[in-house]
């Protein structure tokens, strides 16, 4: 049994946690590489929020033992089809644009190297994406309001921490969102019940005097 000393504050577990969950948000973002057959198109989405700045940075590699270089388009488009960003013989480069609403956004590489016989190699995409947080460059931030390197570290936490709750204050507006829609669902299939309860007992009514008014047609009963 361990008691704590006098004079010294024993640490809790409870603000230690909101502290690692921000460190481990703030990792760097890794690239993404895959291989890109030749006459093939793979795509990467991701869902944003609005008003979110995304940039990336992007190399694709031509084959090894290749005499042509690399040859492929790149297009980043939304969920509308509206082109954010498109390049042609695309090689390396890098991009950057503004979300205007949360919505599903695509990034689509496209080979225009005939299909390979197994001599060609594949093309090797590299794509850095970043958005949010990770989009700012606080390098020049530092620069521009001449910023110590705590007070940029303290920053880059107080956009993250900012990040996070818009993301819960998003996921909160969803869940509510789909409890309506839940709410007016049962709703509705609550009065189709009770519709059906009534028709079929009316239907059952009108079987029972048909059938009675038969019978007694057919003096079968009185």
């Amino acid at each position: 049994l361990s008691l704590p000393l006098p004079g010294r504050p024993r640490l809790g577990r409870a603000p230690i946690l909101p502290l690692l969950l921000l460190l481990l948000l703030a990792g760097p973002a890794r690239p993404i590489s895959f291989q890109l057959p030749g006459k093939a198109r793979k795509c990467l989405r991701e869902e944003i929020h609005r008003d979110t700045l995304v940039t990336g940075e992007y190399e694709i590699g031509a084959p090894p033992g290749s005499s042509t270089g690399p040859s492929a388009n790149l297009k980043i488009t939304d969920s509308a089809g509206h082109i954010l960003y498109a390049k042609e013989d695309a090689t390396k480069g890098k991009f950057a644009f503004t979300t205007e609403d949360y919505d599903m956004f695509e990034a689509c590489f496209e080979s225009k190297l005939p299909v390979g016989t197994g001599r060609m190699p594949d093309q090797l995409v590299t794509l850095d994406m970043k958005h949010g947080v990770e989009a700012k460059n606080y390098e020049e931030i530092a620069k521009v309001e001449k910023l110590k390197p705590l007070e940029v570290e303290l920053r880059r936490l107080e956009d993250l921490s900012e990040s996070i709750v818009n993301d819960f204050a998003y996921m909160k507006k969803r869940e509510e969102e789909m409890r309506d829609t839940n709410e007016s669902t049962n709703t509705r299939v609550l009065y189709f019940s009770i519709f059906s309860m009534c028709c079929l007992i009316g239907l059952a009514t009108w079987q029972v005097f048909y059938l009675r008014r038969f019978f007694k047609a057919k003096k079968l009963i009185e």
